[in-house]
């Protein structure tokens, strides 16, 4: 018995594995760029959306008609013409309805299509849908030939390869989709803009679009905050990104209270998960100086943000908000579409127009020449009819009479087959209209529209004329006067957020820092007094180290022997309730390691540093704080000897006062001090034996004061400093009469 069984293994072919794959992968690649997730440049669309149109098309659902099911559609479109998931299908349905994902919605829905707080939408059993007036601009055209038609995936139906309307959809709604190797984002833009740019692109192919597009045209509103040089740099090359921030303003209460009320958030962001955000700050204690947010949205949006206090600076926080929540975000532009000759490529913006008005014009000549050819089939029915007319008895006999009127007539009259065919349907009825009058009135208007088409054919120019007049008739239907046309968002450069300063985000009040001999901190609240019984509490055998008064909003400098300098931040500190806690549990600091200074790093813009060896040096106040619990080493003291001195330096001080452990004092200029940011610095002051006892600074037309001895409270001032006035490094002499015993200033 003859088979026609083959092996399966006689058609399997010995290739090399990485070109199989690499062919194979090639062509799914090619696939996915073409046929699924760019647009076309010349109608902005990609097949789903493209053949879903077409299918409500099909179905007559026009803004005039009723609505249908979304179910009906999405069957019609995956059975007919997109064989591909039903959902798939349906979720891109429901982004052409939805009014703050397009800017021009293609599909007017009724029922549950999602909301901006990123709720999805009803199932499509339960929605309905119709087409709107923007997808019926866009299709305009099909019924004239305007563009060419492709069989279906299986050869039963026919669908568009692109639509030929005047909407310019790919910028005015925008795209975004993956590919393999490449994407695509394009943010919506407004139409008229786009038109008034088409129309100059019509006279001039060299006119900058950018002398009419502002920025992109948002749905959702909103802000575009980049300077116009970054704009027009993203624009010209077709990538590049636009920072988008919430529209906000201040709401003032009675009693000088207020509260900052959103109305507009960035383009794709849902509120939902935007307000989400903003209350783990609050939770998080990210941003102090919020307190709460609350949605007070019906059909407009309306977020209110609550400050903590009355005080918040308006900007500060909104700076905040921006930099740490979704208020502001980056929108990306890749203008990655599919061109003319199907090629993904990225075009600039005038790249972009230029392509979408080079296809109107394709257009425009091919709905003329259809329009013509229909044109002469119509005069060559009149011709037949005006011929019937002129033998309308003869006409009638031989078809009464012949058993084939049809080949007589044509033998007869010289009629073509169409002409008799037209001649042998016409009804009994419509024998009576048959005047010669008003055939020859209807071909004599054909031929004049014949005439005018055949000319515009012809000349550039009037292709031109007629471009230009059919773009602003549609740009009139969507023009900054109407409530669609009109422009949502606003394109005006700002500063970028500011860095939040850590006043803003404490509440400044005022304390008192005690730190004892041991290293035990606290910080009481209030300017207290340092003599006080609270103040001076310390544990056995412990004793006040240092003591001052400082704000909440503070950073403290903590010197320490070894040279390392650390920063405590004075709200961080324990209360002032019993004996505080260890200061070294806050940095890494060993406890072998005397503390000698501690001090608001806002106290001076600089610090005299010194060793006990007599080397020094003058530091920026900024250079010296530091970032982490490890601190920063400022100074480095030479083998033998450890930081001994850290003063603040007055604006006024122009000298440096220095005394030595064998009580000889040394003034000299402070110009004569190095500022140096790290270092062992210079010889302040020459000893024969023994090291640095005490050195500041101070204004020399003042002179030096110091406490008189005892509870007195009174000071001593020595105005005529002459005499111990020297070059730095001089070895000094003794200090004035009653100068105090500890050598100390």
């Amino acid at each position: 018995m003859a088979t026609d069984f083959q092996d399966p293994f006689d058609a399997i072919v010995d290739a090399p594995f990485d070109s199989a794959l690499s062919e194979r992968y090639l062509v799914y690649a090619l696939s996915t760029i073409t046929a699924r997730s760019l647009p076309d440049v010349r109608d902005g669309l990609k097949p789903v959306h493209r053949r879903l149109l077409w299918a409500m098309r099909l179905l007559r659902l026009d803004p005039s008609q009723g609505y249908k099911k979304c179910a009906r559609v999405v069957g019609d479109v995956i059975g007919k013409y997109h064989p591909h998931g039903d959902q798939s299908v349906y979720d891109a349905m429901v982004r052409l309805a939805q009014d703050f994902a397009l800017r021009y919605p293609l599909v007017d829905g009724q029922g549950n299509f999602g909301n901006i707080d990123g709720d999805n939408a009803a199932a499509y059993r339960y929605t309905e849908a119709r087409l709107t007036q923007v997808a019926i601009d866009l299709m305009d055209g099909l019924d004239e030939d305007a563009v060419s038609y492709r069989p279906t995936y299986n050869g039963e139906e026919q669908e568009p390869e692109l639509f030929p309307g005047l909407f310019p959809n790919l910028l005015a709604n925008g795209a975004a989709g993956i590919a393999v190797g490449m994407a695509t984002s394009i943010p919506p833009h407004n139409a008229a803009e786009l038109l008034d740019a088409a129309i100059a692109l019509v006279d001039d192919p060299a006119a900058d679009p950018m002398a009419f597009v502002a920025g992109p045209d948002f749905p959702t509103g909103g802000l575009v905050v980049d300077p116009p040089a970054v704009i027009a740099e993203s624009y010209r090359t077709g990538r590049g990104s636009f920072r988008v921030r919430a529209r906000w303003s201040i709401e003032r209460e009675k009693g000088g209270g207020w509260q900052i009320v959103v109305s507009e958030i960035p383009y794709g962001v849902p509120k939902g998960k935007l307000i989400e955000g903003i209350a783990a700050l609050i939770n998080d204690k990210k941003l102090p100086i919020l307190a709460d947010v609350r949605d007070e949205s019906d059909e407009a949006v309306r977020l209110v943000i609550e400050p903590r206090s009355r005080t918040v600076d308006a900007g500060v926080l909104m700076d905040g908000l921006f930099r740490l929540s979704d208020l502001e975000i980056r929108v990306p532009l890749n203008l990655n579409v599919l061109d003319a000759t199907r090629t993904p490529r990225v075009m600039s913006l005038h790249g972009a127009l230029a392509a979408w008005v080079e296809h109107q014009f394709v257009v425009l000549i091919r709905r003329t020449e259809h329009r013509l050819g229909k044109i002469a089939d119509r005069i060559e029915l009149l011709d037949g009819y005006l011929i019937a007319y002129l033998n309308l008895d003869r006409v009638i006999a031989i078809i009464r009479t012949e058993d084939e009127p049809k080949a007589v007539m044509i033998a007869e009259f010289a009629l073509t087959d169409r002409q008799a065919e037209a001649i042998l349907n016409m009804r009994l009825r419509s024998l009576r209209r048959l005047e010669e009058f008003e055939i020859k009135g209807e071909r004599d208007k054909l031929e004049k529209e014949r005439a005018t088409l055949a000319a515009l054919l012809a000349d550039p120019k009037k292709q031109r004329a007629r471009m230009k007049r059919d773009l602003v008739k549609i740009r009139d239907r969507y023009g900054p006067e109407t409530k669609l046309g009109r422009r949502r968002t606003t394109v005006e450069e700002a500063a970028p957020t500011r860095d939040i300063p850590l006043e803003a985000m404490i509440d400044r009040e005022p304390i008192t820092v005690i730190l004892s001999q041991r290293g035990w901190i606290r910080a009481l609240k209030g300017h207290g007094d340092l003599a006080a019984p609270e103040t001076l509490k310390f544990k056995e055998g412990d004793g006040p180290a240092f003591a001052f008064h400082a704000q909440t909003t503070d950073k403290l400098l903590l010197a320490a022997e070894n040279g390392r300098f650390y920063t405590l931040a004075a709200d961080k500190l324990p209360g002032g309730r019993g004996f505080g806690e260890p200061v070294r549990a806050s940095i890494d600091l060993d406890g072998g390691v005397g503390i000698v200074a501690l001090l608001p790093a806002s106290r001076a813009a600089k610090l005299l540093v010194a060793a006990s060896d007599g080397r020094g040096f003058l530091v920026p106040a900024a250079d010296v704080v530091a970032e982490t619990r490890k601190g920063k080493t400022v100074m480095t003291p030479r083998a033998g000897a450890a930081l001994k001195i850290v003063r603040p330096v007055a604006p006024a001080d122009d000298y440096v006062a220095a005394i030595g452990d064998n009580r000889r004092m040394l003034v000299f200029p402070l110009a004569e001090l190095p500022e140096l940011a790290r270092g062992q610095g210079v010889q302040l002051q020459r000893f024969r034996d023994g090291g640095l006892a005490d050195a500041r600074s101070f204004a020399f037309a003042t002179g030096l004061s110091w406490a008189m001895g005892g509870d007195s409270g009174r000071t001593r001032t020595e105005a005529d400093l002459g005499p111990w006035r020297a070059a730095r490094g001089a070895a000094g002499r003794m200090p004035p009469t009653g100068f105090p015993r500890d050598n100390r200033f």
